[in-house]
């Protein structure tokens, strides 16, 4: 810590001139021929043609200033000149970039000795060739296509050469300079904190600055997806390698491609001629000094909450055929995301000469929830600090609830893996958010507090431990739960908590994070909300692009870290204690992509994996063997790729039929085959949905189908789903499990019926069955379940949401006979108005 002022000055000199590439005076500046904000009409919102902050050029060929020699040096002369002169131009709106950007900065030089002591030294020969390889492809390959275009007459190719090089060379040129000045110890010098001024040469990377320079300006002259994945992908992997391979530590390699992107920007925006081809390079800023602000796809949004009310309003107005390009199945949303959406139902409302009074109602509801971020639609100021909730819910339970979806069934479901036992329950949470620019923070904490519980008799006891260790090579006796009863319950949680920047449409997002995947309202078979979140980081794709032939494409990643896993198999055998987690815990990745053909019909493509832990070190070679490997290997043996499932879903609304939905969501405990191939052996799920019965308008009815047992399910072993004989705490976070609720092997039925008498105001009627199979728990069991639930705004700020549960069920080896119990629940939440900048014309 000794360094860590020296550290923050460092970056915080550095970011000046990443943050003024942005800046609406510099952008005016560097582009004279972009229109004066003087002669703008400020109530319009001009379109963001390609040539908008282009200046004009000589046609194609003829433009003296992109060659060789005197022209090339006198770019480069000018662009550095530019570069160092930026901290003397700065004012105060630059700090909406500057002071989010140090932050993140100095907290990475703050962890950087950490997470580079986590490298294994087995990879840093393999990764720092592979690095060096990456890096010079790439050079190799600017200058191959300035060769080939010039030779061959290809301008767009030639001036693709010229300008990624000149890129580079600035880039190469600023991380020198930069060196010289910070001299920092790489991490393999000294005692491996990377000190400043201490003879080194690590801040920043040289390799990150050329590969994120030269990828840039590919990405914009040749914009299609594959030629940016490629090159961005490029880019990354370099930056990455260089930590990997123990060249530099993480903020070198940010910084490092902070400057190569910002080289790029700046070279391609001033001397890029349109007419050879190419995209644009906007702004993060609207040009009009009335509208200063940013672009909407540079806005980052909190994502809304999966219990929201407006998923269930959003999903009406979809299958009433007003929003055709939402992606259902990924959830959640971000609130600009969802703006989006209203903004297109508008649009079919206000073309509908039918008399849609259901629509129009939740359109103007939906408006009302999201109005500022409609408005922020085409750019503006999206400053914004909003305490989002406050609540408080009561839980009364008479009798004894089931609280093992994993092995039993459960009482309350999808509640974010809240503790609920017999008796008075409680929590109470807060929930806000604050966003600015590219950047956003969301925060959800809550007090839990639930009362103990008996202990589970001997033969649950036993049945747990054979669901659990009886698939695998562990000898007997199986180690069995805690003898003990269960403590009572009083903590505070963080829910949903996570960092987030957007950058075109990409929200990057790190912290605890909940999914949503598959088009059902009981849960996905892949992720529903009934664990706690995941503490994640994560690529999502907010906004759709749209492919031909595809239609609306939305993509997702994430690698995370599970908490209160206790048992795995292990080379070294079984590792493992019931109440104590594993150090380390393993961890989790997921792949989705989602896509709408057409209006009507989404498919989506999941894919998660469970790899790493005690024994199993997490080196790049694992990570791409769990990603890339489709093998089959022996439990706990040494060289296995991870425990892997594979996911199908679609769904498909029959719009002549009253907007009748269908749909159905499958998965595979195995990816060597997936359920659109061994639809015999996957897990499936079934529904439909009518957003209004006919006469009855205000009514809507749901039903879904959902088993985990399907015929061959004997034959390759019981209770397989969701679980794994390597990892066998299975698919749980924090002791709950992620997916269905319908559990390991079982086999259930809900059906819902909502009376909404406003968007906001409805009440519902739920009934829910589950059958158990007594070849996976000894004798079985039955659950079931009717509820009645009612959500009414007893003010424009305050909700009151009440419901009342009775359920039977029947598991011999937890109590003999039939049992009951009676939920009731009471919760009230204020939601206030929050606190945004207002520009000058407002």
């Amino acid at each position: 810590m000794r360094d860590a002022l020296p550290r923050m000055i460092v970056a915080t000199l550095l970011l000046p001139a990443v943050a003024r590439a942005d800046s609406p005076s510099n952008a005016n500046k560097a582009l004279p021929n972009a229109p004066s904000a003087t002669t703008a009409n400020p109530s319009v919102q001009e379109p963001r043609h390609h040539l908008f902050y282009q200046p004009e050029f000589l046609p194609a060929g003829e433009d003296p200033e992109n060659r060789l020699i005197s022209p090339f040096i006198k770019h480069v002369v000018n662009d550095q000149a530019q570069f160092w002169t930026t901290p003397f131009r700065l004012n105060r709106s630059d700090a909406r970039y500057l002071v989010p950007f140090a932050a993140f900065t100095g907290g990475l030089i703050i962890g950087d000795s950490w997470i580079s002591r986590q490298v294994p030294t087995s990879q840093i020969s393999r990764t720092k060739s592979l690095s060096d390889y990456l890096a010079y492809s790439m050079i190799g390959a600017a200058g191959a296509s300035y060769l080939w275009g010039h030779i061959h007459g290809n301008d767009h190719l030639e001036e693709t050469g010229f300008l990624a090089a000149e890129a580079a060379l600035n880039a190469t040129a600023a991380s020198y300079a930069f060196k010289e000045i910070t001299r920092r110890q790489r991490p393999y010098e000294g005692s491996g904190n990377g000190n400043f001024f201490s003879g080194g040469s690590s801040f920043p990377s040289e390799h990150a600055a050329i590969a994120w320079s030269i990828a840039s300006v590919v990405a914009h002259e040749y914009p299609g997806p594959l030629m940016q994945f490629a090159s961005y992908g490029a880019a990354t992997a370099v930056s990455v390698f260089r930590v990997t391979g123990k060249q530099h530590f993480p903020s070198d390699v940010a910084i490092g491609s902070a400057l190569g992107w910002y080289f790029a920007r700046q070279v391609y925006r001033a001397h890029h001629d349109p007419e050879v081809g190419g995209n644009g390079w906007g702004n993060f800023y609207d040009s009009d000094e009335h509208r200063e602000g940013h672009s909407a796809r540079y806005m980052a949004s909190p994502y809304v909450r999966l219990d929201n009310w407006v998923y269930p309003a959003f999903e009406r107005l979809i299958a009433l055929g007003y929003i055709n390009t939402a992606e259902i199945s990924m959830r959640p949303w971000t609130r600009m995301e969802c703006a989006r959406l209203i903004s297109e139902a508008g649009d079919k409302i206000a073309e509908d000469d039918k008399n849609q009074t259901e629509a129009d109602g939740l359109y103007e509801e939906l408006l009302h929830e999201f109005r500022r971020e409609v408005d922020l639609q085409g750019g503006g100021d999206n400053a914004e600090v909003r305490l989002e909730s406050l609540y408080t819910r009561i839980n009364g339970i008479a009798g004894q609830p089931l609280t093992d979806g994993y092995h039993f069934g459960q009482t309350i479901i999808n509640d974010f893996g809240r503790p609920e036992r017999e008796g008075f329950n409680n929590v109470t949470g807060i929930s806000g958010y604050a966003a600015d620019g590219p950047f956003a923070v969301y925060v959800r904490a809550e007090s839990q507090y639930s009362p103990s519980a008996p202990a589970l008799p001997y033969t649950a006891r036993q049945a747990i431990a054979n669901a659990d260790f009886g698939l695998t090579f562990v000898s007997q006796p199986y180690p069995l739960p805690p003898e003990g009863p269960f403590p009572s319950v009083a903590r505070t949680r963080l829910l949903d908590a996570y960092v987030a920047m957007n950058l075109s449409d990409w929200q990057f997002s790190y912290g605890r994070q909940s999914l949503w995947w598959g088009p059902s309202q009981g849960g996905g078979m892949m992720f529903s909300d009934s664990a706690e979140p995941l503490t994640m980081f994560r690529i999502s794709r907010v906004t759709p692009m749209k492919i031909p032939l595809l239609g609306e494409i939305r993509q997702e990643f994430f690698i995370g870290q599970y908490s209160g896993y206790q048992f795995m198999l292990t080379p070294n055998g079984l590792i493992g204690q019931w109440g104590q987690s594993l150090n380390p815990q393993p961890i989790v990745h997921g792949e989705r992509i989602s896509f709408k053909p057409t209006a009507n019909l989404e498919i989506g493509f999941s894919r998660t994996t469970d790899y790493g832990g005690p024994s199993y070190p997490l080196t790049t070679h694992t990570f791409l063997r769990s990603i890339f490997s489709t093998t089959i290997t022996p439990p706990g043996a040494a060289n296995k790729p991870g425990a892997r499932r594979s996911g199908l879903d679609f769904s498909y609304h029959f719009q002549h039929l009253h907007g009748l939905t269908f749909y159905a969501d499958g998965m595979t405990q195995h990816d060597n085959f997936s359920p659109l191939i061994g639809p015999d052996v996957a897990a499936w799920l079934g529904g439909i949905y009518l957003p209004g019965l006919p006469k009855f308008r205000k009514m809507d009815l749901r039903i879904e189908g959902v088993q985990t047992d399907p015929p061959i399910g004997g034959n390759v072993g019981h209770g397989f789903f969701y679980y794994d004989q390597t990892w066998i705490t299975g698919f749980q976070n924090a002791g709950q499990l992620m997916g269905n609720w319908v559990g390991r092997e079982g086999q259930g039925v809900q059906a819902w019926t909502t009376y909404w008498f406003t968007p906001r105001n409805k009440l519902q009627f739920e009934f829910r069955h589950l059958k158990v199979s007594r070849e996976f728990i000894t004798n079985g069991g039955t659950e079931t379940d009717a509820a009645i639930r009612g959500d009414f705004w007893v003010h424009q700020n305050f909700s009151l949401n009440g419901s009342i549960q009775y359920e039977t069920w029947n598991f011999p080896v937890l109590a003999p006979g039939k049992q009951t119990d009676v939920t009731t629940s009471i919760q009230l939440t204020f939601w206030p108005k929050g606190w945004h900048r207002k520009r000058p014309s407002q």
